[in-house]
């Protein structure tokens, strides 16, 4: 984590007059992350998802309902602090239309959120010496806007 999103988490923490938790990621959104974190503050974006092989490849633990995250833009500025508030593995060509439109991306339809995702999929996963299938494990969480930073 950088310095200014430990600031930030600090400082949050501060003003709460409470302990803060031991343990804060801070990560921005993958395709667009200025746009994805305004959709975040707007309330739209309240879910997000990312291949299982991701996780696992970076060895990574996988979210927790009750972590909190740090949003950041794409100059790795905080904007943000969410809290997972569900998480659930599902095969992508399961993924609920009620989800990805929880995702708050395009125009909203499942059908965008498919052809993104499966574009965005199928470059992550070759990067990794996979290859996209329809029912590769995804790791859907939902989340809620605890502040934004201002």
């Amino acid at each position: 984590m950088n310095q200014a999103a430990q600031t930030y988490w600090n400082e949050y923490w501060e003003r709460q007059g409470r302990e803060k938790p031991a343990s804060v990621s801070a990560w921005p959104f993958g395709a667009d992350p200025d746009q994805l974190a305004r959709l975040v503050i707007e309330g739209v974006k309240t879910a997000t998802c990312s291949a299982l092989f991701s996780y696992e490849a970076e060895q990574e633990p996988l979210p927790s309902v009750g972590d909190y995250s740090i949003i950041l833009d794409g100059r790795d500025e905080p904007v943000a602090i969410i809290q997972t508030v569900e998480v659930t593995v599902v095969p992508m060509n399961e993924v609920p239309e009620e989800f990805a439109v929880a995702e708050g991306e395009g125009d909203r339809t499942y059908r965008y959120w498919r052809e993104v995702h499966e574009t965005f999929f199928t470059k992550e996963l070759n990067r990794l010496g996979r290859e996209f299938s329809d029912d590769i494990p995804l790791v859907c969480e939902r989340f809620r806007l605890v502040d934004v930073k201002s």
